[in-house]
């Protein structure tokens, strides 16, 4: 390949660099599933014992981890983690730096 490529930096939110609409929401659902996939893991639990655990449909972990986040909100992934036995903190700053404008 001869051709060369251009680096592009991301804003560190992949939602936002392909124009999401709801690129925040979208990289926190994200990173929620991915603690509760982390946890899932770390614990060997199987989706049907993370349902048995936790009371939550193993279906809903099945969707977890298949990053089919559609039918869930930020706080029942929350929920999902309290019941996991894990603390949630979310922290706000101001931001601060170049913003990226979405549509």
């Amino acid at each position: 390949m001869t051709e060369k490529l251009e680096t592009i930096k991301g804003s560190g939110n992949v939602f936002r660099d392909f124009g999401y609409p709801n690129a925040d929401v979208e990289q926190l659902e994200s990173q929620l599933a991915a603690e509760i996939i982390q946890v899932l893991d770390n614990q060997n639990l199987s989706v049907r014992k993370a349902a048995e655990k936790t009371g939550f449909d193993h279906a809903d972990f099945s969707r977890i981890r298949n990053a089919d986040l559609g039918r869930f909100t930020i706080d029942r992934l929350v929920t999902v983690l309290n019941s996991l036995n894990q603390h949630v903190e979310i922290k706000v700053t101001p931001f601060r730096g170049e913003r990226l404008q979405t549509a």
